[in-house]
């Protein structure tokens, strides 16, 4: 080992004999014990992964003292910014839909896709999954607008059918673009200027 890895291990190995005055001075700030703890942690953490900026010979201790003030001080900025939820009234409110709802859902989708036309089926994913405008799906497949439009509408009509959906009833999938395939609100129709 050379003389700068075996110092720079030597200032480590100094960090412990620190710990209890960090400690003592991260419960005068936080006033907390657990707090505290977490203070200390963290900053001997940070105090670790930015070792290689600390100069040998310098005061190992107003370094790590430095950095534990101002990780106290960070901290403190960001809770400025966070909501506290202490008895989890907030958290309480929130609500996640499961997964495998839409799962269901697409499965759902994709067996009633299954059993439209070829040329429904296309229409829909040019119009729908792609994004293209009614006047570009009718270039595509050869066809006049009116054509692609006719298909579109039967073709969600038919989905609206097979999975039992009411006209308003929104469609919960987890794909954003089968959802654009059923929903004429999703994506808006580009037109041709």
């Amino acid at each position: 080992m050379t003389n700068s890895s075996t110092a720079a291990a030597d200032s480590r190995d100094e960090i412990l004999e620190h710990l209890p005055s960090m400690r003592a001075f991260a419960m005068s700030l936080t006033r907390n014990r657990a707090s505290a703890d977490d203070l200390v942690h963290d900053s001997i953490v940070k105090a670790w992964k930015n070792f290689d900026k600390f100069q040998n010979g310098t005061n190992l201790r107003a370094w790590l003292f430095t950095i534990l003030r101002n990780t106290f001080y960070s901290q403190r900025r960001k809770a400025k910014h966070e909501v506290a939820d202490v008895d989890g009234a907030m958290a309480a409110t929130l609500a996640v839909k499961p997964h495998h709802d839409g799962r269901l859902a697409l499965a759902d989708f994709e067996k009633a896709f299954a059993e439209l036309t070829d040329e429904q089926r296309e229409a829909l994913v040019l119009v729908g999954a792609s994004g293209m405008s009614y006047e570009e799906a009718a270039e595509t497949c050869g066809v006049k607008v009116g054509t692609v439009k006719s298909r579109v509408n039967r073709a969600r009509a038919r989905l609206i059918e097979l999975m039992s959906l009411s006209e308003d009833e929104p469609l919960e999938l987890t794909d954003q673009a089968t959802v654009a395939v059923v929903s004429d609100s999703i994506l808006p129709r580009k037109t041709a200027v």
